[in-house]
């Protein structure tokens, strides 16, 4: 009998024989359970649409086929929001189920023999899982103490390891900064001499003052080798889960070859397409947001103990003498927020605060004031 075919070990759960144990050793994503609770930790536009354009929205998913696959639909949608960025000459855009199943098809795409992904860390945590589920090594880079990109040792790590892939979070996750754009220009150089791609996660966009977009229409040559991707999450459609990417034509046609058939719904389509012609109305809840954020970074900087870091995101980072206990006390207020001390050791004592409603905003700032 072949090792295929041999009889499964007494007292071993059925089915698991075959699952990688990288995978049974790895802890599933963990979402916090918020019921009942002011919702600040996942970095969620806090608005929800006016009621007049929730029943012409409510119209609009009625009258879907949903009996049908999705069809040329989506490639309106894609038209649309090839208008709504003003896609560059010679670019084209794909879509994907949230920025999430983009960065699993890079991964995939970039699986050749020896290939790495590297990212700045603390940064975004699918980078490094997207690569472990594709069997790639994952190098991450420090940031520096006050959260910039530590060129020397990124150069470096780029000219060990000539990653495949080289992510770059602007704004960043946690840390909400926006890095140097000369930095960044010399990082992307160096990629261009192995051939490695580099992409510019810009989820944040809305609440940022810059884009990399900008830097890709003036210097076409130079982020030849560049994606750009976005997400319509912060927007303000996080439950629709739509990521789009953009960049070189030659680039997109492969890595859309590996995209699942279908793997936007006509349902997300359709809301993604009525929230572009609504486009105004999400840029003014951007516009509030920033407001909001500018007056609760000001009231925390007002706070003993408490120091908290310039954003350019829907979030704040903020240090405190006791994360946990912050956390912990936030909580039983009726706030929940998102405890990072232990992500990174740059992190450490660190919480990470959604900016809501002027409302939501209120009673953060109670609440933090009684838990410290």
């Amino acid at each position: 009998m072949n090792d295929t075919t041999a009889m499964p070990v007494t007292g071993a759960i059925p089915g698991l024989r075959f699952i990688r144990q990288d995978i049974q050793s790895m802890h599933a994503y963990a979402i916090q359970d918020s019921a009942g609770m002011v919702k600040l930790d996942a970095m969620e536009n806090p608005y929800t649409l006016p009621s007049e354009l929730q029943a012409a929205l409510g119209v609009r998913l009625g009258a879907v086929a949903i009996n049908r696959y999705p069809g040329s639909r989506i490639e309106e949608l894609k038209g649309a929001l090839a208008r709504y960025v003003d896609l560059p000459a010679g670019c084209a855009l794909m879509l994907g189920n949230g920025s999430d199943e983009l960065i699993s098809l890079l991964a995939m795409a970039c699986d050749v023999p020896g290939a790495s992904i590297l990212a700045p860390l603390p940064g975004f945590v699918m980078y490094a899982m997207s690569a472990q589920l594709q069997g790639l090594a994952f190098h991450g880079v420090p940031l520096t103490a006050d959260f910039e990109l530590d060129e020397s040792a990124m150069l470096a790590a780029m000219r060990e390891h000539r990653p495949a892939i080289t992510y770059l979070a602007y704004p960043n996750n946690p840390t909400a900064n926006l890095w140097d754009a000369a930095v960044i220009r010399r990082l992307i150089a160096e990629a261009a001499t192995y051939g490695g791609l580099v992409v510019m996660d810009e989820a944040y966009q809305p609440f940022s003052s810059r884009s990399w977009l900008d830097e890709m229409r003036a210097d076409p040559a130079a982020n030849a080798h560049v994606l750009l991707m976005r997400t319509l999450s912060k927007f303000g459609l996080a439950g629709v889960r739509l990521g789009y990417m953009l960049g070189a034509q030659a680039l997109l046609n492969e890595v859309d070859k590996l995209r699942p058939p279908y793997n936007v719904s006509v349902l997300n389509a359709e809301c993604a397409l009525f929230a572009l012609e609504h486009a105004d109305v999400f840029a003014q809840q951007a516009a509030q947001i920033g407001e909001q954020r500018s007056i609760l970074i000001d009231a925390l900087g007002r706070m003993p103990g408490v120091t908290p870091f310039p954003s350019e995101a829907n979030m704040v980072l903020v240090r405190v003498p006791d994360a946990q206990r912050c956390f912990d006390g936030l909580k039983a207020r009726g706030v929940l927020v998102k405890n990072v001390s232990k992500m990174h050791p740059l992190l450490g004592h660190c919480l990470r605060l959604t900016v809501g409603t002027p409302a939501e905003n209120i009673q953060l700032i109670s609440a933090l004031r009684a838990a410290l």
